[in-house]
Parts: C-alpha cells; sequence; structure tokens
C-alpha cells in the first residue's frame, strides 16, 4: 500500500501542511514536532511523491540529460560531470540515450518536457533547425554540451574546435611532418565539416602545403572505423607520416590496425588523438591527444543550467573551455 502524506498527518497527529513543512525543510517547524513527523515518516517508509510536489511548487528538481551514447567514454564522462553538480545543487537527473537519431532526439525532447523537467541538457552532433525550433518553443531552459548550435541562440559548452585542430597539426608541421592525414569524424556534423577542418586546412595553409582529400578520411568515432581509414591511409601511393584522428576509441583502431600489419606508431605513424578519455591511456603506445575537459564541460553546462533555472544572472551563454595537447608516447 502507497504510504501518503494523509497517513503521515494522521499517525503524527499534525496537520498535512506541517508534514509538508518539515518534508522540504522549512525551518518555522518547532523542533519536537520536526522529530516527531520524522519518526513517523521512517517507521511508515513514506517517499514524497516528486510529481505532486512538483505541482504544488511548479519545480520537480529533476533535469532531463539527453545524449547520443551513453556506452561512450566521451560522453560518459561529460555526464559524470553533469550529474555531480546536479547533485550538488539538488537536482535528480532522467537520462536518455538518442542514439544521434533525429527522430528520437526530438521524442526525447518532447517526453522530457512532458515529465516536466525543470531543465534539459542537450548533447548531439548535428544540431538542426528542427532542433533549434524545438529549442526555442521550449518552456524550461536548454543547454548544450559539447554541442555547437551556429546561430548561437542557444546557450552552450565546448572547447574551441578549429583552434585545437589547428593545434594539433601545428605540433606536426613543427616536427618537419609534410603528408598529414586527418581521420575525422562524421563530415555532416557541423564540429567536423565547419571547425575541426577548417583549423585543419587553415594549418596546411600557413605553412604553404597544399590541401589534399585524399588525406581526410571519414569515421563514425568507432573502432572499426579508425581500422578502416588505416587500411585507405596504407594503399596510398604517396604514404602520410602523421595521422590526426578524431576520437581516441578510432585512434586506438590506427593504432592497432597499423600494427596488424607491420607498421609501427610512431616510427611510421605519427598520431595524435582527440578527447583524452580513459581510452588514450589503455593503447600501447599512450596516445599524444587533444585534451577536452570532459568533466569540465559537463560541469559547466549543467551549472549554467542552474543558473537559467533560477533565474539568475548568466554573463556568457556561449562558453569557451581551454584545450591543450598532452604528448605521450605515439609521437616522438
Amino acid at each position: 500500500m502507497n504510504i501518503t502524506i494523509y497517513d503521515v498527518a494522521r499517525e503524527a497527529n499534525v496537520s498535512m501542511a506541517t508534514v509538508s513543512r518539515v518534508v522540504n525543510g522549512n525551518p518555522n517547524v518547532k523542533p519536537a514536532t520536526r522529530k516527531k513527523v520524522m519518526e513517523v515518516i521512517d517507521r511508515l517508509g513514506y517517499r514524497p511523491n516528486a510529481v505532486a510536489r512538483g505541482l504544488a511548487s511548479k519545480k520537480t528538481t529533476t533535469v532531463g540529460v539527453i545524449i547520443p551514447d551513453i556506452s561512450s567514454p566521451f560522453f560518459a564522462e561529460l555526464a559524470r560531470g553533469i550529474e555531480d553538480i546536479a547533485t550538488m545543487y539538488k537536482y535528480n537527473i532522467i537520462l536518455s540515450n538518442s542514439d544521434q537519431n533525429i527522430e528520437k532526439e526530438l521524442h526525447l525532447l518532447n517526453t522530457m518536457l512532458g515529465k516536466q523537467v525543470d531543465g534539459i541538457v542537450f548533447m548531439g552532433g548535428n544540431i538542426q533547425k528542427e532542433h533549434v525550433e524545438e529549442f526555442k518553443k521550449s518552456p524550461v531552459p536548454i543547454v548544450l554540451a559539447g554541442s555547437i548550435e551556429e546561430s548561437g541562440e542557444i546557450p552552450s559548452v565546448n572547447i574551441d574546435y578549429e583552434q585545437a585542430t589547428f593545434d594539433a597539426v601545428s605540433e606536426f608541421l613543427e616536427k618537419g611532418h609534410k603528408e598529414i592525414a586527418f581521420v575525422i569524424g562524421p563530415l555532416r556534423e557541423p564540429i567536423n565539416k565547419d571547425k575541426k577542418l577548417a583549423g585543419y586546412k587553415r594549418a596546411l595553409k600557413d605553412a604553404g602545403i597544399e590541401y589534399n582529400e585524399e588525406l581526410v578520411i571519414e569515421g563514425d568515432y568507432t573502432y572499426d572505423s579508425g581500422l578502416e581509414a588505416i587500411e585507405r591511409i596504407i594503399e596510398l601511393d604517396k604514404k602520410p607520416t602523421a595521422i590526426l584522428v578524431g576520437s581516441d576509441e578510432m585512434a586506438l583502431g590506427v593504432v592497432h590496425g597499423a600494427s596488424d600489419v607491420g607498421f609501427n606508431v610512431p616510427d611510421d605513424f605519427e598520431v595524435i588523438a582527440s578527447d583524452n578519455t580513459r581510452l588514450a591511456l589503455m593503447v600501447r603506445p599512450q596516445l599524444t591527444t587533444i585534451v577536452q575537459p570532459l568533466y569540465d564541460i559537463g560541469a559547466v553546462a549543467m551549472r549554467l543550467l542552474t543558473k537559467y533555472m533560477n533565474k539568475e544572472n548568466v554573463e556568457e551563454n556561449i562558453v569557451i573551455l581551454p584545450h591543450r595537447i598532452e604528448s605521450r608516447k605515439s609521437t616522438k
């Protein structure tokens, strides 16, 4: 049988309003009364109905988080940052996987709103006009984490992806590499097409090296696409001596695929990965990588959302966090 606030009030011989004040931490309750009510709550095993409380207060202290794939180390680290800050501010999380499917993303967005969440953190690689239209119609604030939306109308937290790619390619160039391959994520995603590829091209142009589209190989962030990419690289008439890879998981595929056919990293190919997830340390040689502060991106996105939910002053709705290159054994 479900224990209700009425049952607690009857057993404690107080009003339902008093029970509500105790449950919500209202200080205007005598210590003796609070103690008596808490003892009844413990004895009966009463659990407040969050939905009912939300209807009364117009707040559910619940945040929706829409994430492409929680099994990915990249998104798992982001989600951990979100969850830790949510807990700090006493918000609960509803987490859903979208599989980067636009229909599912929009469905989940409306499902979250139907559950009366107070705000939403959204992660997705390909923010389209359909997303933006739904974000603008949302009755609650929405913040993007590790995702870009070109108009700048939707609050977001990211790094400077173009500059990070430029810095990684420049590091190769400074070591004398001329043929630099780029195993990039899906080019339908603005982060890859408009930011990372632009950084790659800019670094080459600044060094006076002509862009060669044969050296840009599209993957899908997975280990298998890294294996396929290195197969294509090895077949090139003029093989590159350096490879920038758009995700750590793809980089593992590149390193293992090269080793499987007798090539050595870093002697034959120097490799720089992205993200700096734990995968970068779980391969030999350990990966030199662009360090994205993934936990911080999630944490800052959640903190930004709390500001909007609590109607605090927000000075910057587009937050760019710092990046750096961490040198390890996949480069010389």
